[in-house]
């Protein structure tokens, strides 16, 4: 009897070849792939926010909240929350029928000295940023803030990453006492500035210049916040800057097999 040694033997080393290459590409598997990426960046130097302590930072809105307390009440005893136009139609014919025997007291003071939210604060700083041109552009620029809050523990970076910019471009030509100081909290806590305002959802808080109540926060943040500096906005450089170019490690995925 004859024995095939050579089909045996390629047999074996077929099967350790297959073997290898299993082990091999579940070790590709396992161990994730890396890549070097570029992403452009500007050459200007970033505004950071100002650096605030958790203590500070707990003391000014415990004044904060009891300064805009006033706003919330008189959001919940005396404006009519929306329901809808089919609501509000009912609600306005009931209201024809009945004589206004109670009268409605006047808003707080400080309602008309407080702007919220993200597009409002954000068009007021825009204009101020820019030159003025007219008597219009005068009256708007009157509206100056004196701080603004912004809820940052609530929020991604992407949504606030521009207000150290905004607030150092519309103070720029003010002297240091007069610019505009920017606060961001830390921790979470839209939901009590919400309670505090009487309504669903706080982003952003910006108190005008001079607003009244607000004289022992006003002075708590003006001594503990620096203001923003734009370093490129004071003067132009003279000097070339170079566009700035990152490399940027990460990982690329495994590919995906192919359905036949």
């Amino acid at each position: 009897m004859r024995l095939d040694l050579r089909s045996d033997t390629s047999n074996t080393i077929g099967t350790i070849s297959f073997k290898m290459s299993a082990a091999n590409q579940q070790a590709r598997q396992q161990t994730p792939r890396k890549r070097v990426i570029h992403q452009l960046d500007t050459p200007f130097t970033t505004v950071s926010w100002p650096e605030i302590s958790s203590r500070d930072q707990d003391t000014m809105l415990e004044l904060l909240c009891s300064l805009l307390s006033p706003i919330g009440h008189h959001r919940q005893e005396y404006i009519q929350k929306s329901k809808g136009k089919k609501a509000r139609r009912k609600v306005k014919k009931e209201a024809e029928r009945i004589t206004e025997d109670i009268l409605v007291p006047p808003e707080p003071p400080i309602m008309s000295h407080v702007d919220i939210g993200f597009n409002t604060i954000t068009k007021s700083l825009q204009n101020q940023s820019q030159p003025r041109i007219s008597s219009e552009f005068d009256t708007k620029l009157q509206r100056r803030y004196s701080v603004v809050f912004v809820t940052r523990g609530d929020q991604s970076q992407a949504f606030n990453c521009h207000f150290p910019q905004m607030v150092g471009a519309a103070t720029r030509s003010l002297p240091d006492m007069d610019k505009t100081r920017l606060v961001g909290f830390s921790r979470a806590c839209s939901e009590r500035l919400s309670l505090a305002l009487g309504i669903p959802r706080v982003s952003s808080v910006a108190l005008v210049a001079d607003a009244p109540g607000a004289t022992a926060l006003e002075e708590m943040v003006r001594c503990t916040v620096p203001g923003i500096v734009v370093p490129w906005l004071a003067a132009p450089p003279e000097e070339y800057l170079p566009t700035t170019i990152n490399a940027i490690q990460t990982t690329v995925g495994n590919k995906k097999t192919r359905l036949q």
